[in-house]
């Protein structure tokens, strides 16, 4: 009777562990955030319209599809941003899934992205701007996958990866704010 309780158990916590292996990766998030020496009705006047990013030193331009769309409408509104890059255009779609003004903050998804551009999937964001005894606290988070959806990642699309990618373009826009607005004491 013990070691068929015995075995009953080792297959049990093999499974569990196979299991495990096959479930593949976990949801990464990430939160960057910063106090600029400005209102927040300042810097939200740079980055709060969702069809302009060109306070983010990576992006050349921001193109609305469908031209005209309505930035307050999610569902109508997406933007494709056109990235600074020695050959090519490359590009990153995003959909905007919901926006509040008076929260000084919007939500989007990327929809569309080649992970050699940037290494996620699954990726979506808030950005938004706090009021911080008067100044203005940028925070800007996301949760996403890794690029690649399997087990066992090449380097380059795995959750180091993915994060470094991420931090990177959040703290390139976040230095750019600084730049701008100066950093609150």
């Amino acid at each position: 009777m013990m070691q068929k309780i015995l075995g009953l158990a080792v297959a049990a916590t093999l499974a569990m562990t196979l299991g495990a292996q096959a479930h593949g990766p976990a949801r990464l998030k990430t939160e960057q955030s910063v106090v600029l020496d400005a209102t927040p009705d300042e810097v939200w006047q740079v980055i709060g319209k969702f069809d302009d990013m060109n306070w983010h030193p990576a992006v050349s331009r921001t193109e609305i599809t469908p031209e005209g769309a309505p930035i307050d409408v999610p569902e109508e509104s997406t933007r494709i941003l056109h990235l600074k890059a020695e050959s090519g255009d490359p590009t990153i779609t995003e959909r905007l899934m919901s926006t509040n003004p008076d929260k000084r903050q919007y939500k989007y998804m990327i929809t569309d992205v080649v992970v050699e551009v940037l290494p996620v999937t699954n990726y979506s964001s808030t950005l938004q701007v706090n009021d911080k005894d008067g100044r203005a606290e940028v925070v800007w988070k996301a949760g996403f996958y890794r690029g690649y959806p399997n087990n066992d990642p090449p380097a380059d699309l795995n959750d180091d990866a993915a994060m470094a990618a991420v931090n990177g373009i959040y703290q390139a826009g976040l230095d750019a704010l600084v730049e701008r607005f100066g950093k609150a004491e």
